[in-house]
């Protein structure tokens, strides 16, 4: 796709977004009866998001060579992963003790959404054992990304140490990546119209919440989003600038037609197939360093949700008048980071890890019905800071003596 045709693309998305913010709010029943162009759409995206991971990553592993580069590559991307989602955490730590926007919240209508309660028994060891599945078809079939990873990073990884047997296989997987690509290319031309059915849709069955959001939730709302707006214009930026020495600004200015699409579906899975297009044709980044790392970062690198979790626990805390001393909020801090790990890239998954962060440290899990009614709104605002934390990943690993050597 040449930068003229993307650009315009791009601005078509923007209008779409635009059209459905007030389509919704305005025209809502005519927008709801066209949501399923937006479902088309998004569904499309998710198709091509199973062939699309093994693919890349089994490309991005065998481009290595050497096997012990993937542990070193494995090691330094999963660090930066930690080190940007840590940052985002504290940054909405600060905010939530500045801010203190529980305080005179009533706790009228808590309530455990089904979401939440379907997923109260899961703990971290299920998280674990999940990355091993006894079928990776039927893993597949259910959408379960963080187990295609682990199967794809040793099935590249066995290519690399089987010489000339190993070569057919490996030219077939470069083929199907450049050819799922392709594809992702065909699905952009029908963006802005899906953007703007999907954003339509949405604004339309969420208006009664509009309210809410600007009453008595409006100061946690800003919290989030100012805390987002901070890691996403000042810290990953910086690191970016720090790292690679590119400029921020246009690096992303690039990223456009991923950042719209990962607030427009609010999942980080969904939007990758994109992420990889703008990150490879528009910003260069070693096609290598993009196959390995984005997956990786669509399931694991959460830096939005780690942020909004942290504030959501604080918020709670305070409408229910549990004083958090220190020691909580550093088992916040931690609970939050890796809750965020485990989250799947998919619209309020967040909110379903947040039942660990909750359970640490003893608070009611009938304070995410609070936030529950707009949910939909930061889920959106945190999965475009998610993607935003993954294409500057990629382009920091992009930069390691492995991928310049």
């Amino acid at each position: 796709m040449t930068g003229k045709t993307g650009n315009i693309i791009l601005a078509g998305m923007i209008i779409g977004a635009i059209l459905g913010v007030f389509g919704g709010l305005y025209a809502g029943d005519f927008f709801l009866s066209i949501r399923f162009i937006g479902t088309l759409f998004l569904n499309a995206l998710k198709m091509i998001v199973v062939p699309l991971i093994v693919a890349s990553m089994i490309v991005g592993v065998t481009s290595l060579g050497d096997v012990s580069k993937l542990g070193k590559t494995t090691g330094k991307t999963l660090l930066y992963y930690f080190i940007t989602t840590g940052f985002s955490v504290v940054i909405g730590i600060i905010l939530v003790n500045i801010l203190k926007p529980g305080e005179g919240v009533e706790s009228f209508g808590a309530f455990v959404p089904d979401l939440v309660a379907n997923s109260t028994g899961k703990s971290f060891i299920d998280v674990i054992v999940g990355l091993i599945p006894p079928n990776i078809i039927d893993a597949a079939a259910k959408g379960k990304v963080l187990p295609l990873i682990v199967f794809s990073l040793l099935f590249g990884t066995v290519l690399t140490t089987i010489g000339e047997k190993g070569k057919p296989v490996i030219q077939f997987f470069e083929g199907l990546n450049v050819a799922i690509m392709k594809l992702v290319n065909w699905i952009i031309y029908f963006a802005p119209l899906g953007v703007m059915a999907l954003i339509g849709g949405i604004i339309a069955e969420n208006r009664e919440s509009l309210t809410e959001l600007l009453s008595s939730l409006a100061l946690y709302s800003f919290t989030v989003i100012f805390g987002l707006i901070i890691h996403a214009v000042v810290i990953l930026p910086l690191m970016l600038k720090l790292f690679t020495g590119r400029k921020p600004f246009r690096y992303f200015l690039n990223m456009g037609q991923a950042l719209t699409t990962a607030f427009t579906t609010a999942s980080s899975s969904a939007t990758l197939p994109i992420t990889m297009e703008c990150i490879e044709e528009k910003n260069k980044v070693d096609e290598r360093a993009a196959s390995f790392v984005l997956p990786l970062g669509a399931t694991i690198n959460m830096d939005g949700t780690a942020l909004y979790e942290a504030v959501a626990a604080l918020f709670i805390a305070q409408i229910y008048g549990v004083e958090l001393g220190f020691t909580d909020q550093i088992i916040i801090f931690l609970t939050a980071t890796l809750a965020s790990i485990g989250a799947a890239g998919i619209p309020h998954a967040g909110t379903v890890t947040m039942v660990f962060v909750l359970s640490a440290v003893g608070l009611p899990l009938e304070g995410i019905g609070l936030i529950w009614a707009i949910d939909w709104f930061l889920d959106r605002c945190r999965t475009t800071v998610n993607v935003w934390g993954d294409s500057v990943g990629a382009a920091v690993i992009s930069e390691t003596k492995e991928f310049k050597n």
